[in-house]
């Protein structure tokens, strides 16, 4: 017995020196890019044992809001902080663009496989002019589908959120009249609909509400196994999403030096028009501690990780992007 207890006692003395070794990095934000960074959370673990990445999938709104306030080593977007957040800021944050992705209008039809959908005809539903599924506007774009004779139950965001500043950052550039009176930001004033949080939450009500209309991120539809609808693109071509259309919309952008740059509506017969890039939020310097943890993390990131996004349903980065972000990520400090 006391023998057991002596090797009992040196395994815990040998091991202690490990547990206070291990590294933690904490962050909050967008659910948009959550089964991506999952994934890649969990494996650079197994790159870096001695590390341990925690994260929040809380909203974009959240994460620009702990990464403000320094609660969190990093945040996420998928809407790009303004001038007037990051005049708030005790710093500089850059903008590290990760993957790209897209926002689907995911319904909940009975019967209907195929529905086409223009970005008038959505700006209208979510405005509260369009009511009904068989609205003239609606049956037009869909000749020969059963659509229901029955009240459009409208599901948005709840929370702050990059996927909301996508959607709104479209209907904005299709629609004068939501431009005029909603705007865009990660947070609206909603004329109409039901409110969920977070992109499982408005999953969820769609999932379980007939003859309901939402908008989620591509993955979340996929995984869920919700229809979503092909949307009308700037060309006047109807196109779903994928990876192949989410990467044409960004073929045709400039990328600014700060990477805060929008997709949507984009030029290209083969573009999805409601495509975002999603970005980490991280300060340009960093405690001593921190700031080489998440510089290796970054690397890792751009070069095994782009590797994985396909599987998840998400675009990875141009190359010319990639290149960029590489000399980004070697100016945090």
């Amino acid at each position: 017995m006391k023998r057991t207890l002596n090797l009992i006692t040196v395994a815990v003395l040998l091991a202690a020196p490990a547990a206070a070794q291990m590294k933690t990095l904490n962050g909050a934000g967008a659910t948009f890019p959550y089964p991506i960074y999952s994934k890649w959370f969990d494996e650079y673990h197994k790159v870096k044992p001695d590390l341990q990445i925690n994260y929040q999938s809380i909203g974009s709104g959240g994460g620009i809001r702990q990464i403000t306030e320094r609660t969190v080593d990093f945040g996420a977007t998928d809407g790009p902080m303004s001038n007037q957040q990051q005049f708030k800021v005790d710093g500089k944050i850059l903008h590290i663009p990760t993957v790209l992705g897209a926002v689907v209008p995911a319904y909940n039809l009975k019967g209907v496989e195929n529905l086409k959908l223009s970005g008038s005809v959505l700006a209208d539903i979510f405005l509260g002019k369009i009511t009904r599924w068989t609205d003239p506007a609606i049956a037009k774009l869909n000749e020969g589908a059963a659509l229901p004779d029955a009240p459009i139950t409208v599901v948005h965001r709840s929370d702050g959120s990059g996927t909301t500043y996508c959607w709104v950052d479209y209907l904005s550039k299709v629609s004068s009249e939501w431009k005029k009176n909603v705007g865009v930001a990660t947070a609206v004033n909603w004329p109409v609909g039901l409110g969920g949080k977070g992109n499982e939450g408005v999953t969820g009500l769609v999932k379980q509400t007939p003859n309901a209309l939402g908008y989620v991120e591509l993955i979340y539809a996929k995984q869920n196994d919700i229809a979503y609808a092909s949307v009308q693109n700037k060309a006047g071509k109807f196109v779903k999403a994928s990876i192949e259309s989410v990467t044409a919309a960004a073929a045709g952008a400039v990328m600014p030096k700060d990477y805060r740059v929008s997709i949507t509506d984009a030029a290209g017969e083969t573009a999805y028009p409601i495509s975002t890039f999603t970005w980490l939020l991280i300060y340009e310097k960093n405690s001593s501690d921190k700031g080489p943890v998440l510089k290796d993390f970054l690397r890792w990131m751009l070069k095994d990780g782009q590797a994985m996004t396909g599987a998840l349903g998400y675009a990875s980065l141009p190359g010319s992007v990639n290149a960029m972000v590489a000399k980004t990520i070697e100016a945090i400090k």
